[in-house]
């Protein structure tokens, strides 16, 4: 499985027991969803390695306590401590309307309602405290902030994200 072809669940963070359990800190706003795994990809060694999960529970908000096959001790558990976790994109939920996720829109067209095709989406920042898109218009890279109720609609047929910007912002980077 390569990782392009996968999405980000979490990160293995601590150890549970000396039985090799482990708390997967789940990066998602419905942990409840991924409770009953039978596998998950870990990356190891810039590899991801599937794992075989025996059991699984929640354990409080954002963590979910694990039982991997063949981790049946401590030692054993330190060899994939603070390693990513992953899973097959096809496992996400289909989004509609306005909802997306953040590699979905990657290498789609934006449009502003007034300036109309400004650029192509060539990346995500969410380091900021308002997620931006990375936006390329020839060699000008721009940042468009992803403002629910900026974006009117996300064309998914045509790969394209259509905004109603605040006028001056596209044009002060052209």
């Amino acid at each position: 499985m390569r990782k392009e072809d996968c999405f980000y669940l979490g990160k293995i963070a601590k150890k549970f027991s000396f039985k090799g359990e482990v708390l997967v800190y789940l990066d998602t706003d419905e942990p409840e969803m991924y409770e009953d795994l039978e596998s998950v990809f870990v990356e190891v060694n810039k590899n991801l390695v599937p794992f075989f999960i025996e059991n699984s529970n929640l354990h409080k908000a954002d963590f979910l306590r694990v039982r991997f096959e063949d981790v049946d001790n401590e030692e054993e558990a330190d060899a994939i401590m603070n390693c990513e976790v992953y899973l097959p994109l096809k496992m996400l939920p289909k989004l509609t309307g306005n909802k997306f996720y953040f590699h979905e829109v990657i290498g789609f067209e934006i449009e502003d309602k007034r300036v109309g095709v400004f650029g192509k989406i060539v990346s995500i920042n969410d380091t900021t405290a308002q997620p931006l898109f990375e936006v390329l218009n020839g060699e000008v890279e721009m940042l468009i902030p992803m403002i629910d109720h900026f974006i009117v609609k996300i064309d998914r047929e045509n790969k394209k994200v259509v905004m109603d910007l605040p006028e001056g912002l596209v044009e002060m980077y052209l």
